[in-house]
């Protein structure tokens, strides 16, 4: 059968030490020393007051599903296989939001606003571990 490779992420300068947290099974955002503004995606300024005081720091991984959407028809060819499949956006307990994929064995019915989540590692290579989500544990 044919196969097509799924893309993967490119770390660029900006986003290198979030891969880096990410193959060690850590999770981080960028956090502004001038403002203390946390946020998602990873950059080396401030969205909020524009400073380049910012550093990668570790948050929980948890958090509780903000939105989600159940994909049926990928856009990419590589995804074709693994539809239908959830994409949600955490919000994490500490304040930034971001998207991914839950878990495949998750059921797709059980998902709905609000619903704890922690996120766990997927190793594609050496380079890219992907963050995704699961449902939480002793909530």
């Amino acid at each position: 059968m044919f196969t097509i490779d799924k893309p993967l992420p490119s770390p660029t300068e900006d986003t290198e030490g979030y891969w880096d947290a990410t193959r060690e099974g850590k999770l981080v955002v960028s956090t502004c020393a001038s403002c203390a503004h946390r946020f998602l995606p990873p950059a080396k300024i401030c969205p909020k007051c524009l400073s380049s005081e910012v550093s990668f720091q570790p948050v929980s991984g948890r958090g509780r599903v903000f939105s989600w959407i159940v994909v049926h028809r990928p856009q990419h060819p590589a995804f074709l296989e693994d539809a239908p499949y959830n994409v949600v956006i955490v919000e994490l307990d500490e304040g930034p939001r971001m998207h991914g994929r839950l878990v495949p064995e998750t059921d797709l019915s059980a998902v709905s606003v609000g619903l704890p989540v922690e996120v766990t590692y997927q190793k594609i290579n050496d380079q890219i571990t992907l963050p995704m989500f699961k449902a939480a544990t002793g909530t």
